[in-house]
């Protein structure tokens, strides 16, 4: 898959992931590529997280990772790129997405 977004982490991000399971950790880099080439792929199954809006001024939208897990990205900062928020088990997530 050629990559149409550039994806960017966010510190927090980048903080879960090192404490994601080792199984929810690769099925993350198969999804990660997956957003990169198509944020709307359907194994993705993302949707807007109603009511929260990211710090550029957009939606949030809600990925799987695995049936438990999920991470939370938003378009921006730029044309092109993908900011990803959160990821973590399910309800954690959505708590502060």
């Amino acid at each position: 898959m050629k990559p149409s977004f550039v994806l960017v982490t966010t510190e927090r991000f980048e903080e879960q992931v090192v404490r994601l399971p080792e199984a929810v950790y690769n099925q993350l880099k198969t999804r990660l590529a997956f957003l990169e080439a198509d944020p709307r792929h359907r194994s993705l199954n993302a949707h807007e997280v109603k009511g929260a809006f990211g710090d550029f001024g957009g939606k949030i939208f809600e990925a799987y990772v695995t049936d438990k897990y999920r991470m939370t990205w938003e378009y921006g900062p730029s044309k092109g790129a993908i900011t990803l928020r959160n990821v973590d088990n399910h309800d954690e997530c959505l708590r502060n997405p």
